[in-house]
């Protein structure tokens, strides 16, 4: 996040996430080059509520290969015949037997096959793939010139599968189908933008991974629970880097657009990702157009999550946000207490007893540090906005509102969205969001123990889609009218 004045060297500046004075909101997008379904009587709310997901039960069996399942013949160059490339195999195979019938169903057209697989080893020798050479491309990749998916079985998927589980690998690997399905539509042309392109794919994915946890892929299975939440971390983990604006060449957008668009393929279908365009993408990305531009006096940074000034400043937004009508909102304490109504939740605490909010301020420190600095951290914006929650669970308390259950924590984590669309920069906040703040929230968000979206006792939403959706509804309203109708 941004606050002003501070008074740093540019290249103190480039390394920084958040900044102070007028504030502001990967790793690896370098890897990779490459709203819901209608349901019947349900409305906006249900599609991503606490206990379904556009229209599914959330599960919590297994994810993965199925077990027993012969695996599939298709042909691959290059490969090794080793596991990295038996996953990724199957993987295709899935995702081309999904198109074969959704294509002609939703788009009255036949689905031909990709012409050609390619597996190689981006720690071995290097070969030219589709003008790039594979030597240390640790990446997967669609060539539309010879219709070709390659994928780097010797760094890129053993890393994936490692990190989020084999679904990992097959979200990736359907991104990259989906990029040979858009050829196939003509949806874009050599005119299109690469954000526009890589939002198609990644929603084109997301309609993929629907039918996968409907239970229709022959060689894989998804718990609509904790699997579906490893593959949104995926999107985290291969996000733009915050230096990549959304009009660069390769852009893929922030991991809050990537989710985005994921999940529009996730709940309304393919048809929903055709209708992505310049148009939509200019309207509903948060990435920058370009790098961050400061305004005089301003720098860019990681504001200190325990640093007077800060905290200050983040009370003054959130009074700002949530004080209305002479209400005045809780005191925030700079140390956790008991309280008799709520459990102690870390690293803030709100007690209704006492309308206070409780800091742990040692444990802020360590969740508001980047995640390179290998402390466990998230980054300023996601320490800032749990302690934004706990203030939200005393707006809602002064409002009437429950605080316990999983409305309350879907509520919780809306009212957090509209506070940080109170600190976009440019709205003169004492914070403002910086790029990739808001990918800190996701990260936030995906965690066990997120307090973005839950009650007053830690309890969260088990669905990380639903946790994300009530988020972006809040942002995206910018009123916490809407947070109090629709999550109740």
């Amino acid at each position: 996040m941004t606050k002003t004045m501070m008074h740093d060297s540019p290249a103190a500046r480039r390394g920084r996430t958040l900044t102070r004075g007028m504030a502001t909101l990967g790793v690896a997008a370098a890897l990779l080059a490459g709203c819901v379904r209608p349901v019947e009587g349900v409305g906006t709310a249900e599609r991503w509520s606490a206990t379904r997901i556009a229209g599914l039960e959330i599960t919590t069996g297994a994810s993965g290969p199925r077990p027993g399942v012969v695996d599939a013949r298709l042909a691959v160059v290059g490969s090794d015949g080793g596991e990295a490339d038996r996953l990724a195999r199957n993987a295709v195979d899935d995702v081309q037997a999904y198109w074969s019938r959704e294509l002609p169903v939703t788009f009255g057209r036949r689905f031909a096959p990709v012409a050609r697989l390619l597996s190689y080893d981006s720690t071995g020798p290097g070969r030219i793939v589709c003008g790039t050479d594979t030597q240390g491309a640790v990446n997967a990749f669609y060539c539309p010139s010879d219709d070709t998916v390659a994928w780097d079985r010797g760094q890129l998927l053993p890393m994936l599968d490692d990190s989020f589980g084999p679904m990992a690998v097959v979200a990736v690997l359907a991104h990259e189908v989906g990029h040979a399905v858009q050829f196939r539509l003509r949806t874009v042309d050599g005119r299109t933008s690469s954000i526009v392109k890589e939002q198609q794919a990644d929603c084109f994915a997301g309609a993929f991974i629907r039918w996968v946890a409907e239970g229709n892929a022959p060689h894989f299975q998804l718990s609509t629970g904790s699997g579906l939440n490893q593959i949104l971390a995926t999107l985290f983990f291969i996000r733009d880097g915050t230096e990549t604006g959304f009009e660069a060449e390769g852009a893929h957008g922030s991991a809050f657009d990537r989710v985005s668009a994921f999940q529009f393929g996730f709940g309304d279908g393919p048809a929903r990702c055709a209708r992505i365009d310049e148009t939509e993408v200019r309207r509903r990305i948060t990435q920058p157009a370009g790098d961050r531009l400061t305004t005089p006096g301003e720098a860019t940074g990681t504001v200190p999550a325990i640093d007077r000034a800060s905290l200050s400043a983040l009370q003054e937004t959130l009074r700002a946000a949530f004080d209305r009508d002479g209400v005045t909102g809780p005191t925030i304490s700079p140390s956790p207490q008991a309280c008799p109504e709520a459990k102690v939740t870390t690293p803030a605490t709100y007690c209704p007893a006492t309308t206070t909010v409780g800091l742990d301020l040692a444990a802020l420190a360590r969740l508001g540090t980047s995640p390179e600095q290998g402390q466990g951290g998230i980054g300023d914006f996601g320490a800032f906005a749990e302690v934004a929650s706990r203030y939200a669970l005393a707006m809602q308390h002064g409002a009437g509102f429950p605080l316990t259950g999983l409305a309350t924590a879907q509520r919780t984590a809306c009212l957090t969205g509209v506070w940080a669309a109170t600190v976009r920069a440019g709205r003169g906040a004492a914070l403002q969001l910086s790029p990739g703040d808001l990918d800190e929230a996701v990260a936030e968000m995906l965690a066990p123990r997120s307090l973005i979206a839950a009650d007053v006792n830690g309890a969260g939403v088990p669905s990380g889609f639903a946790r994300v959706e009530a988020f972006r509804d809040g942002f995206t309203a910018d009123t916490a009218a809407l947070c109090l109708s629709r999550y109740r």
